[in-house]
């Protein structure tokens, strides 16, 4: 298995997530954007996820049908897009130029995550141990481009950007392709039911929503509060550290716990989190009580999903799977939270905002305790 080819690439490619949602909301009201246009701007990014992985999959594979060549091209066309955003200043121009972009990044990842089942195969249980790369990138970019930002300035942004999408469309060049082998799938998936998948892709639309606000309106929310651009950057990399370790013990969690125990309760705790941001923002102990929730709402939730995602959607489904994954969750999910949330900014209150995206968590938490069932563990 290729671990250090594919957990570069997870790297750079969260390196970007890294970016993106910490410091692309204040680039944007640097450039003059009011809340609702950065709420809209920003919902893009996510609504690219709902077309991405689907559309491209069906035009790219006129073009080639290895997967690593259909990730190089995706990634490579990423970075010449982005250069657009030197020249966007109007609200119109900047949301054609994040549309192309972010449509070849989000085609990206699917890919990436489907070619990384078929290299560990019978190893399923060992996608954490690559995917926490992604989350070392997340920190290392959030940590530095935090103290580069409060020295130098937030139009410094893009230009780290550029130079992390160019990153990922180099090293996305020396993935090695594999073969699927089919015969290697669990059999017992052939037995989940449509419920079964519905109300887990159902779940993740649900938590990911809830996480719109979050994404778009946290950096804000804690400007607002007097908090440095450095010590918002910290904050971010803080949920991520965390999520580093329970990374690290993820297969112990689902044998001794089952998937579906540490589904709910993710689900719950998101809930605790976002009540805890939206009520005390002021005190800086709780934000870092709720930053280090994201270990479990985001770390332990996507290691489950994606686990599940696996064991639901099996031999050439699994492409599907992901993508389904992918649009619906950090796609639509994120998008329309990112979207209501910032009508939500406007017409009521930060406080408001976040206890809606409570709400919305809370649902999660009922749909899976009534509808997914699941007996995978490893």
């Amino acid at each position: 298995m290729p671990y250090w080819h594919l957990s570069i690439v997870y790297f750079f490619y969260f390196a970007i997530v890294g970016v993106l949602f910490p410091f692309w909301g204040l680039y944007l009201q640097y450039k003059g954007f009011d809340p609702l246009a950065v709420g809209q701007l920003m919902a893009i990014f996510a609504a690219t996820k709902i077309i991405a992985p689907n559309l491209w999959h069906t035009l790219i594979n006129r073009i080639s049908k290895r997967h690593t060549q259909q990730i190089q091209i995706a990634t490579l066309l990423s970075w010449l897009a982005f250069l657009g955003i030197f020249a966007a200043d109007t609200f119109w121009a900047m949301a054609l130029i994040i549309g192309l972009f972010s449509f070849f990044w989000s085609a990206a990842l699917p890919q990436i995550e489907a070619i990384t089942f078929n290299h560990l195969q019978q190893q399923v249980y060992a996608y954490a141990m690559i995917r926490l790369w992604g989350s070392i990138g997340f920190i290392v970019t959030v940590a530095i481009l935090g103290l580069i930002v409060e020295h130098y300035g937030i139009w410094i942004v893009p230009i780290a950007m550029l130079n992390l999408y160019i990153a990922l469309w180099l090293f996305s060049l020396l993935i090695p392709e594999v073969v699927e082998n089919t015969s290697l799938h669990n059999q017992g998936s052939a037995t989940t039911s449509w419920l079964e998948r519905i109300a887990l892709l159902s779940v993740c639309f649900l938590m990911q929503a809830s996480h719109g606000v979050y994404y778009t309106f946290y950096s804000i929310h804690l400007e607002q509060y007097g908090y440095s651009k450095a010590l918002i950057g910290q904050l971010w990399a803080l949920g991520v550290i965390v999520e580093l370790g329970l990374f690290l013990i993820m297969r112990q969690l689902l044998q001794y716990y089952g998937a579906r125990r540490l589904l709910i309760t993710s689900l719950s705790l998101a809930i605790l989190r976002w009540l805890l941001i939206g009520e005390f923002p002021q005190y800086l102990s709780i934000l870092i009580i709720a930053q280090s929730l994201h270990a479990v709402t985001f770390g332990v939730f996507h290691a489950v999903a994606i686990h599940l995602i696996y064991h639901y959607f099996y031999g050439s489904y699994q492409y599907l799977g992901q993508a389904l994954y992918s649009s619906l969750s950090f796609g639509a999910g994120v998008s329309i939270g990112s979207l209501v949330g910032g009508y939500l900014w406007i017409w009521t209150s930060p406080t408001i905002t976040f206890i809606v995206a409570a709400s919305v968590a809370f649902i999660g938490v009922l749909v899976a305790w009534m509808w997914v069932d699941t007996k995978y563990r490893y």
